[in-house]
Parts: C-alpha cells; structure tokens; sequence
C-alpha cells in the first residue's frame, strides 16, 4: 500500500519485512566482522552471537548469498562441531581451507578444533 505521494505506507507490511531482513542481516554482518584471524565460530554459534537465536541454517543462507568480493570474512564460519560445510574440491570450499590454513588454523579432517581455534568473545574482548 502506498500513499498518494508515492512514499512507503507505514502499514505496509512488505515495507516492514524488508526493514526486518536488513535488521537481521546488518547484526549478522557486524558480528561477523568481529571474528579475529585465526579464530573460528559455528553458523549457531555465529546467530546467538548476532542476537538472531537459533538461526543457523538463516545464517548459512545468507553468507552464501554474499558477494565474490566481500570483505567479512565469511571462511570463519563453520559448521556444527567445527565441520567444514562446503564439499572438497568445490572452489568455495578450497578457498575457505586456504583462507583458514594461512590464519594458522589447521584443518583435518575436514573439520577444524573447535576448542583451540573458536571464538569466545568474552575472552577476546578489551
């Protein structure tokens, strides 16, 4: 529904959504870009930490929509248990093994220890 002067009715429920998505999306986004090289967090891990509670497929989704150039770095995320989700040998997946073995993390397995590399923030904050 829009108003005679072209501008969004408040009411509009589609208005509402979108803003609601960017909301969520833009949490995700910040808290991702506090992951400090060399650490890693879950996909769930990652939601709880954004304040979107248990998100983690939304999450996986979202990252996966990211742009070629991105700057987050999105290889810090990984899946439950510290698995690697993206297949081996696909370009994405390579990539991620290479961003993250030149940070020091080792990856066996494909997984990575969750206990030596994972993030805490409460231990990596001032």
């Amino acid at each position: 529904m829009r108003t005679s002067s072209g501008n969004p009715d408040v009411t509009d429920p589609t208005t509402e959504t979108e803003s609601a998505a960017q909301i969520r999306r833009t949490a995700l986004y910040l808290t991702l870009a506090q992951v400090p090289e060399g650490k890693v967090v879950s996909y769930g891990q990652l939601a709880e930490l954004a304040g979107l509670g248990r998100a983690a497929r939304w999450v996986g989704r979202t990252l996966s929509q990211l742009p070629g150039d991105t700057k987050l770095p999105w290889h810090r995320v990984l899946g439950a248990g510290g698995r690697i989700s993206l297949p081996v040998g696909s370009p994405s997946g390579d990539e991620q093994r290479a961003r993250l073995r030149s940070e020091g993390i080792s990856v066996l397995n494909n997984r990575v220890d969750i206990r030596r590399h994972g993030w805490r923030p409460v231990e990596h904050s001032g």
